[in-house]
């Protein structure tokens, strides 16, 4: 499921002939490129992490276009990576639904009644929004019962999408997609051996839990490739490490290193460096996990009173946050559910910070 350019009537892409995608993945402090090419398999052609200028971008959503579009076109000169773009999009300003319909063959009549069901269920006038559908799953027909269908409904502000695209065309990328962050964590990681087991007589289907910890959050519930439910959190590593910037006089990057060196695994007195410094971030990391934690089980909350919801039975991490050292086994304790950190195969020779922040925009150059 992707969103096209928002010019365009048809919400999907034809497919194109040239196989190598940079997937794009950007953050408050950071842009990611992965590009893959694809010829029956995907394989990493090159890649890019730079650093992004406080105040370009913030909470999933660009601040200073002109900035953007000069670091975009810095990046891909300086790594020559392809002007073909999938960007990845999270944020307040998107919005998903699952709805439950009658089993509708033909694909107008679905649509239509998508649309009707969108316009009680989407905080946001239709005619402003890019729209896009599909089944995710149903129930079968009952004696006196129709056939059912759920669906996962996708809608995002155009003016939203039209801001990201702007500083792409302007740095002279060629954007032939836009996806949500969420669907592309899964496209990255569902086929690494972290699927929910498959339902028998005595075991019900269960879905997993992805998470990617960044500058913020983005949590789905996925059975399979197929996404159930999502949900994007400011609660991240943007405002811890914002947080320590200030405080401790630091740039933001430098914040966030701090945040690695630290971590949750070691006593503070084991740690090198200024003894305050590791104290402090030690507290302002395990607040913020603390409320990461809370912003967990919210959501997981709210997906299990769904009707159509499945039993979640294990969390995959992923992000720049789930390199951070002992985080997993902190969220494992205060969730009660398994946790495993997980990379895509075909980052396996990078370095785990890298690959934690190359694992989105991996699964956005994948062909869904």
């Amino acid at each position: 499921m992707r969103f096209p350019r928002p010019d365009l009537t048809s919400m999907r892409l034809g497919k194109q002939k040239t196989t190598s995608v940079v997937g794009l993945d950007i953050e408050a402090g950071s842009i990611a490129a992965t590009e893959v090419a694809s010829n029956g398999v995907s394989a990493v052609k090159s890649s890019a992490i730079e650093p992004l200028d406080p105040g370009t971008f913030h909470e999933g959503e660009v601040l200073d276009p002109d900035r953007l579009a000069g670091a975009l076109k810095d990046l891909f000169a300086k790594h020559k990576l392809g002007k073909r773009v999938r960007l990845g999009v999270g944020n307040q300003r998107v919005v998903v639904r699952t709805v439950r319909l009658p089993a509708i063959e033909d694909p107008k009549e679905m649509e239509a009644a998508v649309r009707f069901q969108a316009q009680e269920q989407m905080p946001m006038p239709l005619d402003q929004a890019v729209l896009e559908h599909q089944v995710v799953g149903g129930v079968a027909a009952e004696e006196g019962k129709a056939p059912q269908v759920d669906v996962i409904v996708v809608a995002a502000r155009r003016d939203m999408v039209s801001s990201f695209l702007e500083p792409l065309r302007r740095a002279g990328l060629e954007p032939v997609g836009v996806d949500l962050s969420a669907f592309a964590m899964i496209r990255a990681l569902a086929e690494e051996g972290n699927g929910a087991a498959e339902a028998t007589p005595d075991r019900p289907a269960a879905a997993v839990l992805y998470c990617s910890v960044g500058d913020v959050t983005n949590l789905a519930v996925a059975r399979g490739r197929s996404c159930l439910f999502t949900r994007v959190s400011h609660v991240g590593l943007e405002p811890i490490s914002g947080a320590l910037a200030g405080s401790l006089g630091l740039s933001a990057e430098h914040a966030t290193q701090w945040l690695s060196h630290v971590g949750l695994e070691l006593a503070p007195e084991e740690l090198e460096g200024d003894p305050e410094t590791v104290v402090q971030v030690r507290r302002a990391l395990e607040e913020g996990v603390g409320e990461l934690l809370d912003e967990m089980r919210l959501s997981l909350d709210y997906y299990g009173a769904q009707e159509a919801a499945l039993p979640v039975e294990r969390i995959v991490l992923c992000g720049p946050g789930s390199a951070i050292p002992g985080l997993a086994a902190r969220m494992e304790a205060g969730l009660g559910l398994p946790i495993a950190v997980s990379r895509p195969a075909a980052l396996e020779g990078f370095d785990a910070n890298a690959a934690a922040r190359l694992t989105l925009p991996y699964g956005l150059a994948l062909e869904s």
